[in-house]
């Protein structure tokens, strides 16, 4: 009986031991998890000491990686504690200590990537020391950055699981050509999206034409580029296809060329058409829009049914709305000078003898 006794008092001490340790491991989670904020905010700090907003700090790339490593590091930790009243065996604690270095380089990663995204304030700082780089080349350069920050990440991850990198690139290279064979197209796309950042045929926020596409560029990845044409789709171009067409660039027109051919009725006296002409001349240097030296108002043509009068210049309305609102305006104006001087345009008729 009195052996019954003392194992029933030794499990309960062993109990109470186990229970406080329990209790200790979950306080140290605890602790972590609250104060994981505080201590991320405490080692950003020290690196930005110059910033003093508490919400730019908090907008940091390493904010929520660190909040989460530290949260993470209180689980370890409870674990590595409970390893020895638990007998927690050695193969456990390895997995678990792997798995802590697994989770901790992909959010270091993911930390890093962060940091590399355009709204980052490590990023504004390097646009603003290279002012001379266009948005989308640097934009595409930041893409291969946080691309090979993934790669890196991706190896150490595959180390920390214990596989053999050498067997790994051997294995590549018995199926190197089954894999370049099947990413031949996505090589030509990443050469493509090279070709297009240096040759430099059109930027983001461009107006081109590329037949049968034509839009404003939205986005160039390193696949494709992303247009947004004048029916509100978007159609992904592969930049292969893009590096060897020949692309029509709109924006960078420095002028817009107006141009009209009126067939007046052959009978219309000349001295009308010379009065015609120069109204018409007269109405479009009062244009602020249209280049004076560029203006052609000619009687080019004599036709079957009428006389030609070319009518052609340059206006600086570059945009599509504007060089429209100001075409519909010169029209108005030619149609206004036409009817002041009772010129009729032509038809196309003919005139057929019938012999008797």
């Amino acid at each position: 009986m009195n052996q019954i006794i003392e194992t029933i008092a030794y499990l309960r001490e062993v109990i109470a031991v186990q229970m406080i340790d329990i209790i200790f491991a979950i306080s140290m989670i605890l602790f972590f998890r609250i104060f994981s904020s505080s201590m991320a905010y405490i080692i950003i700090r020290m690196f930005k000491l110059k910033v003093k907003s508490r919400k730019k700090i908090k907008e940091s790339a390493f904010y929520n990686p660190l909040r989460v490593f530290f949260s993470l590091l209180g689980i370890y930790s409870a674990v590595v504690f409970l390893k020895q009243p638990f007998g927690i065996s050695n193969e456990v604690m390895v997995l678990a200590t792997r798995a802590f270095e697994i989770i901790s380089v992909i959010v270091f990663a993911k930390g890093l990537a962060a940091s590399f995204l355009p709204k980052s304030t490590l990023v504004k700082k390097m646009k603003e020391k290279t002012n001379n780089v266009e948005d989308s080349m640097f934009d595409f350069m930041l893409k291969i950055i946080r691309v090979v920050i993934y790669i890196i990440a991706g190896f150490l991850v595959i180390t920390l699981l214990g596989v053999n990198l050498n067997g790994l690139v051997a294995g590549l290279g018995i199926s190197g050509v089954i894999v370049t064979l099947a990413a031949q197209d996505t090589a030509k796309n990443l050469f493509g999206g090279l070709v297009i950042f240096l040759d430099k045929p059109f930027m983001v926020g461009d107006w081109i034409e590329m037949p049968p596409y034509e839009g404003t560029v939205e986005d160039i990845t390193f696949r494709s580029t992303r247009v947004r044409t004048f029916e509100n789709s978007v159609v992904n171009i592969p930049n292969s296809i893009i590096a060897n067409a020949s692309i029509i660039n709109w924006s960078k027109m420095e002028k817009r060329r107006y141009k009209i051919n009126l067939c007046i009725q052959i009978d219309t006296p000349l001295e009308k058409l010379e009065k015609f002409q120069a109204k018409v001349r007269d109405m479009l240097q009062a244009r602020e829009a249209i280049y004076d030296e560029s203006i052609i108002v000619k009687f080019d043509a004599i036709q079957d049914n009428g006389l030609n009068v070319l009518i052609s210049s340059f206006t600086e309305s570059v945009d599509y709305l504007s060089y429209v609102a100001e075409k519909e305006n010169i029209n108005r104006k030619i149609m206004k000078i036409l009817r002041e001087e009772e010129i009729e345009l032509a038809y196309d008729t003919k005139t057929i003898y019938v012999k008797k």
